[in-house]
Formats: C-alpha cells, sequence, structure tokens
C-alpha cells in the first residue's frame, strides 16, 4: 500500500481484526454485485469505501424517478441513465483507487456462472425470484460464497451461504423453487432505509468474508421487522435432499 492508501485505510487499518493483512485482502479481493437498486446502492459504497480492490455490478435497467427514494447510489440528475453506470461514477467519486467494472446486463446463463467463477464473494441484491435461484446454483457449482439480502416494506433478511464449506445450507435449501415469483418492491412497497440496513449489512458479511474474521451468517437467516425494530434470527440446515446442492442430485 502507498502512503494515501495508508491514510484512507487508517481507521480500518488499526482494528487489530483487520490490520495491513486484512486491507491486503480486501485491495487484492474482488466482489460480484448482482443489482444495482436499494441493496446494491449501499453495499456497493460501502464496499468502495473500505478498499475492496475489485468490484463488478450488473443491471439490465436505467434509473427512474421512483428508485431514488432508496437507490442511494443514483440522484436526480442521474434519472434516464444506466443504473450500472450511475453506481460506477458513484464508487469513482467515493474511492477512485479502485477498479469498479459496470455491465448493463442480465446475468445469466454461461455470462453467470464465469461471472461467479471469477469473484470472491457474491452479494445477491437482486429482486426477482429467478435470478436469486440461478445465482445461488451459480454458487454452489463455483463453491463461491453468496451473501444474499432481500427488503420489502419495513422488513428485510440476510445470509450467508459458504457452498463446500462447514457442510453450509444454500438458497435453495431455504426456500423451494416452485416457480411463483416473490413478492418485490414495485408491488409491495418498501420504507427507504430498510434497505440501507440490509445492504450494509451484506457489505459486512462480505468484508468478513474476505478477511476470515469473525462468525458469518453462514448457516443463520437474520430477520428484521422495522416497525417494532426487532431482529429475530433462525437457524438454518443443510437439506440432504436439496436439488442444488445435495450430493443426491
Amino acid at each position: 500500500m502507498n502512503d494515501n492508501q495508508l491514510l484512507r485505510y487508517s481507521r480500518q487499518i488499526m482494528l487489530p481484526q483487520v490490520d495491513i493483512e486484512g486491507q491486503e485482502k480486501l485491495l487484492n479481493a474482488h466482489i460480484l454485485i448482482v443489482g444495482a437498486g436499494g441493496l446494491g446502492s449501499p453495499a456497493a459504497m460501502y464496499l468502495a469505501a473500505a478498499g475492496v480492490g475489485k468490484i463488478t455490478i450488473y443491471d439490465d435497467d436505467q434509473v427512474d424517478l421512483s428508485n431514488l427514494q432508496r437507490q442511494i447510489a443514483h440522484y436526480t440528475n442521474d434519472i434516464g441513465t444506466d443504473k450500472v453506470i450511475s453506481t460506477q461514477h458513484t464508487l469513482n467519486n467515493i474511492n477512485p483507487d479502485i477498479k469498479v467494472l459496470a455491465i448493463k446486463q442480465r446475468l445469466e446463463g454461461e455470462a453467470l456462472k464465469k461471472a461467479v467463477s471469477h469473484a470472491s464473494v457474491v452479494l445477491d441484491c437482486s429482486d426477482n425470484f429467478s435470478t436469486r435461484f440461478a445465482i445461488n446454483s451459480a454458487c454452489v457449482e463455483q463453491k463461491t460464497a453468496l451473501v444474499s439480502g432481500a427488503a420489502i416494506r419495513f422488513e428485510g433478511q440476510v445470509s450467508v451461504f459458504t457452498p463446500g464449506y462447514n457442510n453450509s445450507p444454500c438458497y435453495n435449501c431455504l426456500y423451494v423453487q416452485n416457480g411463483e415469483e416473490l413478492q418485490n418492491c414495485a408491488t409491495n412497497g418498501v420504507i427507504a432505509p430498510i434497505t440501507g440496513i440490509i445492504g450494509s449489512i451484506q457489505a459486512m458479511e462480505a468484508l468478513k468474508l474476505i478477511m476470515d474474521i469473525g462468525d458469518s451468517l453462514a448457516g443463520r437467516l437474520l430477520l428484521l421487522d422495522s416497525l417494532s425494530m426487532q431482529w429475530n434470527e433462525m437457524k438454518l440446515r443443510k437439506n440432504n435432499n436439496c436439488p442444488t446442492c445435495s450430493s443426491k442430485r
């Protein structure tokens, strides 16, 4: 690290769990973020600020006025701009030393598998059922850690899946793929800060995974009801008959 980097990240480096070694791990890491909306915005911004060396963002949408209430990487003058480009500009303004790849594309098929294979950690910040299962399947196949978040109305949830390690469950162990679309913010609404809370937790979990510190949310599902401001935690176990990660498939 150069002198500017030592100063920029000094408040992290002084933490004994991070130190120079941990910061170097972050600078050498590559995080894939799928979705540049309510969750992807705060997650990407904190990861950039923390010094993750390479961030790749996929999203096929453009900034709309209705996004600005919660998607904090975008500004009023970004309306009509591709979300990945708007996010890239924001991250570059936060930290010009990192590399940000912005790809306007719905990530699926072979492109998804390839992108996951190149990532240290994947953040699922998408908002639809089919994408979540596709990301999970690719992460299981590539044995890449996945940090999954969701937010709707006043509620949020987040978990970590580490396929191939410690008998970790996968997203499909938690939710059954039955072809029905999950509820989303466009049809049910969402309070602004809930996406920031969950997206920030996703960023924190990703940093912990990269630096190999603390206890991740692997095997646990964290649930937030912001109206009562109560957190609940569910223990997750691997489904031995899971169609995605079971050895029986």
